[in-house]
Protein backbone atom coordinates (compact mmCIF):
# COMPACT_ATOMS: atom_id res chain seq x y z
CA UNK A 1 0.00 0.00 0.00
CA UNK A 2 1.56 2.99 -1.09
CA UNK A 3 0.21 7.05 -0.64
CA UNK A 4 -1.83 6.75 -4.63
CA UNK A 5 -3.41 4.02 -3.19
CA UNK A 6 -4.49 5.31 -0.17
CA UNK A 7 -5.01 8.98 -1.36
CA UNK A 8 -2.13 11.47 -1.57
CA UNK A 9 -3.98 13.81 1.27
CA UNK A 10 -4.72 10.59 3.38
CA UNK A 11 -3.89 10.60 6.82
CA UNK A 12 -1.50 6.93 7.97
CA UNK A 13 -3.02 6.85 11.31
CA UNK A 14 -6.29 7.98 11.32
CA UNK A 15 -8.63 6.74 13.39
CA UNK A 16 -5.59 4.86 15.39
CA UNK A 17 -4.07 5.17 19.32
CA UNK A 18 -0.29 5.33 19.95
CA UNK A 19 0.83 4.67 22.95
CA UNK A 20 4.34 6.09 23.58
CA UNK A 21 6.67 6.20 26.53
CA UNK A 22 9.29 8.69 27.45
CA UNK A 23 7.21 11.33 25.18
CA UNK A 24 8.14 14.70 27.26
CA UNK A 25 10.90 15.96 25.14
CA UNK A 26 13.42 14.89 22.73
CA UNK A 27 12.90 11.61 20.16
CA UNK A 28 9.50 10.78 22.14
CA UNK A 29 7.79 14.75 22.04
CA UNK A 30 8.49 14.14 18.25
CA UNK A 31 7.61 10.28 17.46
CA UNK A 32 4.25 11.94 19.19
CA UNK A 33 3.89 14.91 17.42
CA UNK A 34 4.39 13.29 14.47
CA UNK A 35 1.67 10.00 14.65
CA UNK A 36 -0.89 12.76 15.94
CA UNK A 37 0.08 14.99 12.52
CA UNK A 38 -1.22 11.54 10.77
CA UNK A 39 -4.12 11.31 12.64
CA UNK A 40 -3.53 8.75 15.88
CA UNK A 41 -4.35 10.06 18.97
CA UNK A 42 -1.82 9.95 21.79
CA UNK A 43 -1.32 8.13 24.87
CA UNK A 44 1.84 9.56 26.67
CA UNK A 45 3.85 8.77 29.92
CA UNK A 46 7.25 10.14 30.79
CA UNK A 47 9.14 10.03 34.58
CA UNK A 48 9.45 13.78 34.64
CA UNK A 49 11.97 13.30 36.74
CA UNK A 50 15.95 12.23 37.61
CA UNK A 51 16.18 8.37 37.06
CA UNK A 52 20.09 8.35 37.50
CA UNK A 53 23.18 10.00 38.88
CA UNK A 54 25.34 8.96 36.17
CA UNK A 55 23.75 10.31 33.87
CA UNK A 56 25.53 13.76 31.71
CA UNK A 57 22.18 15.71 31.14
CA UNK A 58 19.25 16.85 32.54
CA UNK A 59 16.37 14.78 33.72
CA UNK A 60 12.28 15.69 31.96
CA UNK A 61 10.35 17.66 34.19
CA UNK A 62 6.42 17.86 33.99
CA UNK A 63 6.53 21.27 32.14
CA UNK A 64 8.21 19.34 29.26
CA UNK A 65 5.10 16.75 29.01
CA UNK A 66 2.66 20.05 29.36
CA UNK A 67 4.33 21.23 26.57
CA UNK A 68 4.10 17.81 24.44
CA UNK A 69 0.58 17.79 25.15
CA UNK A 70 0.33 21.56 23.85
CA UNK A 71 2.12 20.53 20.93
CA UNK A 72 -0.10 17.33 20.19
CA UNK A 73 -2.96 19.44 20.83
CA UNK A 74 -2.38 21.91 18.43
CA UNK A 75 -2.39 18.99 15.93
CA UNK A 76 -5.91 18.25 16.57
CA UNK A 77 -5.62 15.25 18.42
CA UNK A 78 -6.50 14.10 21.32
CA UNK A 79 -3.91 13.08 24.25
CA UNK A 80 -4.42 10.88 27.18
CA UNK A 81 -1.16 12.21 29.20
CA UNK A 82 0.56 11.02 32.60
CA UNK A 83 3.50 11.50 35.15
CA UNK A 84 4.21 7.03 34.68
CA UNK A 85 8.13 5.48 35.51
CA UNK A 86 8.17 2.75 33.17
CA UNK A 87 10.04 0.61 35.97
CA UNK A 88 6.49 0.32 37.47
CA UNK A 89 4.46 -1.90 35.81
CA UNK A 90 0.94 -0.74 38.18
CA UNK A 91 1.77 2.59 37.04
CA UNK A 92 1.99 1.75 33.06
CA UNK A 93 -1.19 -0.57 33.78
CA UNK A 94 -3.01 1.89 35.52
CA UNK A 95 -2.31 4.54 32.52
CA UNK A 96 -3.05 2.08 29.50
CA UNK A 97 -6.12 1.36 31.76
CA UNK A 98 -7.69 4.63 31.87
CA UNK A 99 -6.42 5.62 28.39
CA UNK A 100 -7.80 2.85 26.39
CA UNK A 101 -11.41 3.70 27.67
CA UNK A 102 -11.50 6.91 26.85
CA UNK A 103 -10.06 6.32 23.33
CA UNK A 104 -12.90 4.09 22.23
CA UNK A 105 -11.20 0.85 23.66
CA UNK A 106 -8.04 0.71 20.89
CA UNK A 107 -4.80 0.68 20.95
CA UNK A 108 -3.03 0.09 17.40
CA UNK A 109 0.57 1.44 17.63
CA UNK A 110 3.05 1.44 20.55
CA UNK A 111 6.62 2.93 20.87
CA UNK A 112 8.88 1.80 23.60
CA UNK A 113 10.95 4.90 23.53
CA UNK A 114 11.84 5.58 27.11
CA UNK A 115 15.44 5.38 28.31
CA UNK A 116 18.71 6.82 29.48
CA UNK A 117 22.45 6.77 28.64
CA UNK A 118 25.27 7.42 30.47
CA UNK A 119 29.03 6.16 30.24
CA UNK A 120 31.77 3.65 31.69
CA UNK A 121 34.05 1.18 31.41
CA UNK A 122 32.16 -2.22 32.49
CA UNK A 123 34.62 -3.02 35.69
CA UNK A 124 34.24 0.42 36.88
CA UNK A 125 30.45 1.38 36.82
CA UNK A 126 28.80 0.33 39.99
CA UNK A 127 26.24 -2.20 40.47
CA UNK A 128 23.77 0.40 41.04
CA UNK A 129 24.58 1.94 37.69
CA UNK A 130 24.41 -1.25 35.73
CA UNK A 131 21.03 -2.25 37.25
CA UNK A 132 19.31 1.06 36.51
CA UNK A 133 20.30 0.99 32.76
CA UNK A 134 19.13 -2.08 32.37
CA UNK A 135 16.01 -1.79 34.59
CA UNK A 136 14.89 1.55 32.38
CA UNK A 137 16.06 0.99 29.11
CA UNK A 138 15.62 -3.80 28.51
CA UNK A 139 13.23 -4.27 31.43
CA UNK A 140 11.22 -0.86 31.05
CA UNK A 141 10.62 -2.16 27.14
CA UNK A 142 9.43 -5.23 28.41
CA UNK A 143 7.24 -4.18 31.26
CA UNK A 144 5.90 -1.29 28.79
CA UNK A 145 4.90 -4.56 26.16
CA UNK A 146 3.52 -6.59 28.74
CA UNK A 147 0.73 -3.40 29.74
CA UNK A 148 -0.09 -2.80 26.10
CA UNK A 149 -0.32 -5.94 24.03
CA UNK A 150 -3.31 -7.62 25.51
CA UNK A 151 -5.35 -4.05 25.46
CA UNK A 152 -4.41 -4.50 21.62
CA UNK A 153 -4.91 -8.68 21.35
CA UNK A 154 -8.77 -7.65 23.21
CA UNK A 155 -9.41 -4.70 20.80
CA UNK A 156 -8.56 -7.31 17.98
CA UNK A 157 -7.10 -4.74 15.40
CA UNK A 158 -3.66 -6.01 14.90
CA UNK A 159 -1.17 -2.79 15.34
CA UNK A 160 2.22 -2.11 15.15
CA UNK A 161 4.85 -2.10 17.92
CA UNK A 162 8.20 -0.41 17.51
CA UNK A 163 10.85 -1.09 19.98
CA UNK A 164 13.60 1.70 20.54
CA UNK A 165 17.34 0.13 20.61
CA UNK A 166 20.27 1.60 19.62
CA UNK A 167 23.12 1.31 16.72
CA UNK A 168 24.73 -0.35 20.11
CA UNK A 169 22.07 -2.25 19.97
CA UNK A 170 23.60 -4.30 17.04
CA UNK A 171 27.68 -2.89 17.28
CA UNK A 172 28.59 -2.82 20.95
CA UNK A 173 30.37 0.58 21.93
CA UNK A 174 33.25 1.01 24.17
CA UNK A 175 32.62 2.60 27.47
CA UNK A 176 28.76 1.43 27.15
CA UNK A 177 28.95 -2.08 28.12
CA UNK A 178 25.87 -2.26 30.07
CA UNK A 179 23.95 0.28 27.49
CA UNK A 180 24.92 -2.08 24.78
CA UNK A 181 24.12 -5.40 27.01
CA UNK A 182 20.62 -3.80 26.85
CA UNK A 183 19.66 -2.29 23.86
CA UNK A 184 20.95 -5.80 22.19
CA UNK A 185 18.32 -7.53 24.96
CA UNK A 186 15.99 -5.21 23.10
CA UNK A 187 16.42 -6.74 19.80
CA UNK A 188 16.23 -10.31 21.86
CA UNK A 189 12.48 -9.12 23.17
CA UNK A 190 11.44 -7.68 19.90
CA UNK A 191 12.41 -10.58 17.78
CA UNK A 192 10.57 -12.96 20.20
CA UNK A 193 7.39 -10.92 20.67
CA UNK A 194 7.40 -10.32 16.70
CA UNK A 195 7.46 -14.95 16.51
CA UNK A 196 4.39 -14.51 19.41
CA UNK A 197 1.98 -12.00 18.28
CA UNK A 198 1.86 -12.68 14.64
CA UNK A 199 -1.10 -14.55 14.85
CA UNK A 200 -2.40 -11.57 16.37
CA UNK A 201 -1.61 -9.49 13.57
CA UNK A 202 0.56 -7.55 15.51
CA UNK A 203 4.24 -7.00 14.18
CA UNK A 204 7.16 -5.83 16.44
CA UNK A 205 10.18 -4.35 15.03
CA UNK A 206 12.99 -2.31 16.30
CA UNK A 207 14.59 0.93 15.15
CA UNK A 208 18.45 1.86 15.88
CA UNK A 209 19.20 5.37 15.66
CA UNK A 210 22.94 6.93 16.15
CA UNK A 211 23.38 10.15 17.13
CA UNK A 212 20.02 12.24 17.97
CA UNK A 213 19.98 16.31 18.85
CA UNK A 214 18.29 15.97 21.97
CA UNK A 215 19.27 16.20 26.03
CA UNK A 216 20.53 12.89 26.05
CA UNK A 217 21.85 13.02 22.45
CA UNK A 218 24.15 16.58 23.85
CA UNK A 219 25.43 14.61 27.33
CA UNK A 220 28.97 16.02 27.94
CA UNK A 221 30.24 12.73 29.66
CA UNK A 222 30.99 11.62 25.81
CA UNK A 223 33.91 13.96 25.17
CA UNK A 224 35.57 13.56 28.27
CA UNK A 225 35.10 9.29 27.89
CA UNK A 226 36.43 9.92 24.49
CA UNK A 227 39.35 12.35 25.72
CA UNK A 228 40.37 9.60 28.15
CA UNK A 229 40.45 6.86 26.15
CA UNK A 230 40.77 8.47 22.14
CA UNK A 231 41.40 4.62 20.94
CA UNK A 232 37.28 4.45 21.48
CA UNK A 233 36.96 6.96 18.38
CA UNK A 234 36.78 4.72 15.92
CA UNK A 235 33.84 3.20 17.06
CA UNK A 236 31.95 6.46 16.75
CA UNK A 237 32.15 7.14 13.29
CA UNK A 238 29.26 6.73 10.59
CA UNK A 239 29.28 7.02 6.60
CA UNK A 240 27.44 10.55 6.29
CA UNK A 241 30.10 12.88 7.85
CA UNK A 242 27.89 15.89 6.39
CA UNK A 243 25.02 14.63 8.92
CA UNK A 244 27.20 14.00 12.19
CA UNK A 245 23.95 14.34 14.14
CA UNK A 246 20.30 13.07 13.40
CA UNK A 247 17.23 15.10 14.22
CA UNK A 248 14.37 13.96 16.13
CA UNK A 249 12.28 13.92 12.93
CA UNK A 250 14.59 11.95 10.90
CA UNK A 251 13.89 8.88 13.81
CA UNK A 252 10.20 10.13 13.64
CA UNK A 253 9.81 9.46 10.18
CA UNK A 254 11.02 5.52 10.42
CA UNK A 255 8.75 5.00 13.34
CA UNK A 256 5.97 6.44 10.98
CA UNK A 257 6.87 4.05 8.42
CA UNK A 258 6.65 1.03 10.83
CA UNK A 259 3.44 2.04 12.55
CA UNK A 260 1.80 2.46 9.08
CA UNK A 261 0.28 -0.19 6.63
CA UNK A 262 3.38 1.00 4.48
CA UNK A 263 5.21 -1.35 5.93
CA UNK A 264 2.65 -4.13 6.69
CA UNK A 265 4.73 -7.02 5.65
CA UNK A 266 7.22 -5.91 8.20
CA UNK A 267 8.29 -7.40 11.25
CA UNK A 268 10.95 -8.64 13.38
CA UNK A 269 13.51 -6.32 11.81
CA UNK A 270 15.75 -3.86 12.84
CA UNK A 271 15.46 -0.75 10.97
CA UNK A 272 18.93 1.33 11.49
CA UNK A 273 18.41 5.18 11.27
CA UNK A 274 21.71 5.49 11.79
CA UNK A 275 23.96 7.54 8.84
CA UNK A 276 25.66 3.78 8.29
CA UNK A 277 27.12 3.72 12.05
CA UNK A 278 25.88 0.03 12.07
CA UNK A 279 28.09 -0.75 8.89
CA UNK A 280 31.39 1.04 10.02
Amino acid sequence: MDRHEIGADAMLLQGKVAFITGAARGQGRSHAVRLAREGAAIIAVDVCAPVSADNGYPASGPADLEETVRLVEAEGAPIVAHEADVRDSAALGAVLKEAVARLDGRLDVVVANAGICNWGRFWEISDEQWRTMIDVNLTGVWRTLKAAVPHMIEAGNGGSIITVSSVAGIKSLPGQGHYSAAKHGVVGLTKSAAAELGEYGIRVNSVHPWGVLTPMGEDANVHEVLSRHPSYGASFASLLPDLPIAEPRDISDGVLWLASDLSRSVTGTQLTLDMGATKV
